[in-house]
């Protein structure tokens, strides 16, 4: 393993996107910039799970339940209390990350499969709690009208807020995939015997990466509420985290930025696929058959391996 700065051309090419989604609400219809909103938020939550499936090999099956929490977090904040909404952003990632914690300590000493079947059925219960408790969390109808604060009230200003979140958390996951603890969490996911075996301590590092990864998805969980003005069950269920799992498959789940470029790609078809027909789980199920056929490295790690004759992502990641 070794590390892979990011070369010059990278770096133009990523400062010239970045320019762009910050020129997109003077040059699109409104429409266009709420939906690169919650693209920007779909693909900081794609990011955050592969910090644990790409990067620490942990199956993570039930990723939503700490964007969901992270979305009540700040709904319940905004609604329920006289605190400012702005405290609302920094309890959502809190309380992810401790449900992660609490869930994180049940699961981690599981291996591989029963470990994301584990973290279904606590991800499960913990969305039928939120499902029942009317008098809490407004049972299965959610907590409608959540006024996020006066800056970012307004498409734009919510659009530019989310953007400016997520390219902090992007760089922030990026730095932490590439500090020694995310070498040793590389390295856990390639030979996680080998690991312990020069000292290690496995089991702790495995959990921290799942609080961490979990804190993130309660941000993107706080952006969707300050998007959207609502929080819902649905947010919490199983099959949002299939959706995000086929994005961090589609984009390339040992490739940083592969779950950002799924997610547009999965957000975009979801929307325009959905005007013609309501089977959208049935387009995402041939998606994914696609992909695990034609497509295991996802689309920038086959560009990637094309492009600069590297080995297959998994060996390089």
């Amino acid at each position: 393993m070794h590390n892979n700065p990011l070369t010059r051309p990278t770096w133009i090419a990523g400062a010239m996107v970045v320019l762009a989604l910050f020129l997109l609400p003077a040059a699109v219809p409104r429409f266009y910039v709420y939906m690169a909103a919650l693209i920007l938020i779909t693909g900081l939550l794609a990011t955050s799970l592969n910090m644990v499936l790409g990067f620490g090999g942990m199956y993570q099956f039930h990723h939503a339940v700490f964007y969901g929490i992270g979305a009540y977090g700040f709904a319940l904040i905004a609604t329920k209390t006289s605190l400012p909404s702005w405290v609302g952003y920094l309890v959502a990632p809190v309380v992810a990350a401790l449900l992660s914690l609490i869930m994180g300590l049940i699961t981690v000493r599981l291996s591989k499969l029963y470990f994301g079947m584990m973290q279904i059925s606590l991800g499960s219960l913990v969305w039928a709690l939120v499902f029942r408790w009317y008098s809490f969390t407004g049972g299965d109808d959610g907590i409608h009208g959540v006024c996020p604060p006066e800056a970012v009230s307004s498409t734009t200003g919510s659009y530019y807020f989310t953007l400016s979140v997520t390219l902090v958390c992007l760089w922030l996951m990026y730095r932490i995939v590439h500090s020694p603890f995310g070498r040793t969490f590389q390295g856990i996911r390639d030979n996680p015997e080998r690991t312990s075996a020069v000292g290690v301590d496995v089991r702790r590092h495995q959990l921290a990466g799942l609080v961490i990864a979990g804190a993130f998805a309660g941000v993107a969980g706080s952006l969707f509420v300050t998007v959207e003005g609502c929080a819902f069950p649905e947010l919490l269920f199983w099959t949002l985290s299939l959706e995000i799992l086929v994005m961090c498959l589609l984009g390339g789940w040992f490739i940083f930025l592969g779950p950002m470029f799924g997610a547009a790609v999965m957000m975009t078809l979801r929307t325009f696929v959905g005007i013609y027909t309501e089977y959208w789980t049935m387009i995402m199920g041939v998606v994914l058959m696609l992909i695990i056929l034609f497509l295991p490295e996802g689309v920038l790690g086959l560009f990637k391996r094309k492009t600069t004759g590297d080995k297959p992502a998994e060996e390089e990641a």
